[in-house]
């Protein structure tokens, strides 16, 4: 007889313990990603592109003044916001402030080139 009140008093904790568990998850918010946008993406929509900010865009940047913001608008293309530090424009220590608040947009448009007159196909002659 003993064996059998043991197992029904397992049993009983058991079920106990299963229901506890089952209200504690019933009460826990879940972690369902929201469609709000996330941080990530509005942080992207808000980086500053070198290669096309105003000066005053760019002396807004943490330790852009006057003098980088003309330096930087005086080095443009640039083709990656690391050109900044390769070509002496900022130091390092401005440019480790502001590396995650820039990006280099590069251009879609082709560039047209014109082929000069003494590589031009000759006219009229055999082709």
């Amino acid at each position: 007889m003993n064996r059998k009140w043991r197992a029904a008093f397992c049993f009983w904790i058991a079920g106990a313990l299963l229901a506890l568990a089952s209200l504690t998850m019933a009460q826990t918010p879940s972690k369902a990603p929201s469609k709000t946008p996330t941080a990530k993406s509005s942080a992207k929509a808000k980086l500053l592109d070198l290669n096309s900010a105003t000066k005053e865009e760019l002396q807004a940047l943490p330790g852009v003044g006057d003098t980088y913001s003309q330096k930087l608008i005086d080095g443009r293309p640039y083709k990656m916001k690391t050109d900044l530090v390769r070509k002496k424009i900022l130091p390092q220590a401005t440019y480790d402030k502001i590396a995650a608040m820039v990006i280099a947009k590069q251009s879609t448009a082709t560039p047209v080139t014109k082929t000069p007159a003494s590589k031009a196909p000759p006219k009229g002659g055999l082709l």
